[in-house]
């Protein structure tokens, strides 16, 4: 079966709009810490909250998709997040806010339940160009979240992007229940209890899984660290930037979207070890860069972009490589590598929070090249 380009649109549009959500708050740190009256480093914990959130939607939520029929349950969780974006809009504390992101990271899984049904549908010969331009609208959500948000903010406040989004998610809602194909789940017969328990068989039979597991982990720490404490460095006494200057920032990362697509090629094409070493070689270069970008901008632009084609060439590479072990347990793989990819990003957001109270800047880009340099070091492990 193929997928056509309309709907293989419309899932990228529904993923990168979904995922949006958990990357709003991140170049408002600053301003919501103003206007609760909270630290820096409290505000950033937001961050974590929302990541936290995510990996129990992927652990309790994701596996579902092998059982239930995945067009019904991706409209439910879109209904749930956008009741939680309404309770974002109107948190009058901290730790309100909190909770109701929390309740966001949860069910903006609905955009890990896509991904693999899109890798299901798709022809075998074209399931990595797919699986590419599905994630290129999803990282294009990530990137572009930031720079909606932050000139949002600066219109009408940071309540209102939460707002919008709510609306946005009954919107995708009533579009994917109408659009998406009434497929058949491949394990419908599994009980609830028996689907979580086969995510830890997978991962202690499949040795090609856990490795991929530890290369998403360490660079969505560097991801995830880089945009948490990027905030910090521009609306301090370095650059002073506005919240929609800052927001801006996250064209940097577009490229990295664009790489989506020619990394599912090269899966396709069966290069999946030698363009992971590549992809984390470029993490590595770009906090080399990053380091420096206290001090010069072009310094802090280039990591960016280098730090970001390599995390999102991974990314790709690692989901055309874990879609292919198991076709009938396609959402457990995914609940298995998404789970640890986002256990990375909430280490990774909480790091870089500790580390930007120690030490700043300097101490943020030692911890994420820390990260990313042991993730290079894992590409000496000969297996795809």
């Amino acid at each position: 079966m193929g997928l056509s380009s309309r709907l293989v649109v419309l899932l990228a549009v529904a993923c990168g709009a979904t995922v949006a959500n958990l990357y709003y708050a991140q170049p408002l740190l600053d301003t919501i810490a103003h206007a609760l009256n909270v630290s820096s480093g409290a505000a950033g914990l937001l961050v974590t909250a929302t990541q936290a959130g995510y990996v129990a939607g992927l652990i309790l939520i994701v596996p579902l998709g092998d059982r239930l029929q995945r067009r019904r349950l991706v409209s439910r969780l879109l209904v749930i997040d956008a009741a939680a974006l309404a309770g974002a809009t109107a948190a009058p504390s901290l730790g309100m806010l909190a909770a109701a992101l929390a309740v966001v990271g949860v069910s903006s899984v609905a955009a890990q339940i896509l991904v693999p049904f899109a890798s299901s549908l798709a022809a075998e010969e074209e399931r990595g160009r797919v699986v590419g331009r599905v994630m290129s609208g999803l990282l294009l959500g990530i990137l572009l979240a930031r720079t909606v948000a932050g000139v949002v903010a600066q219109l009408g406040g940071w309540r209102l992007i939460y707002g919008l989004a709510a609306g946005a998610m009954l919107i995708l809602a009533f579009v994917l229940r109408r659009t998406l194909p009434d497929a058949e789940p491949p394990e419908g017969g599994l009980s609830y209890g028996d689907l979580l328990r086969s995510v830890g068989a997978l991962i202690g039979d499949e040795p090609t899984l856990r490795l991929r597991m530890a290369f998403g982990f360490l660079s969505m720490a560097s991801f995830s660290g880089l945009w948490t404490s990027i905030a910090f460095l521009l609306s301090g006494p370095e650059y002073g930037y506005s919240e929609a200057v800052i927001g801006v920032f996250s064209l940097a990362g577009l490229a990295g979207a664009a790489m989506a697509s020619l990394a599912g090629r090269v899966a396709d094409a069966g290069h999946q070890l030698a363009g992971t070493r590549l992809a984390a070689a470029g993490v590595l270069a770009g906090w080399g860069l990053l380091a420096l970008g206290a001090q010069s901008l072009a310094a802090l632009v280039a990591g960016i972009v280098i730090l970001d084609l390599g995390v999102q060439a991974t990314q790709i590479l690692n989901q055309s490589v874990i879609f292919r072990l198991r076709p009938e347990a396609r959402s457990r793989l995914n609940t298995a590598y998404m789970t640890c990819y986002f256990a990375g990003a909430v280490s990774g957001s909480a790091g870089a929070s500790f580390a930007w109270e120690q030490g700043g800047w300097g101490a943020v880009s030692a911890a994420g090249a820390v990260a990313a340099a042991l993730g290079l070091a894992l590409t000496a492990v000969r297996r795809p």
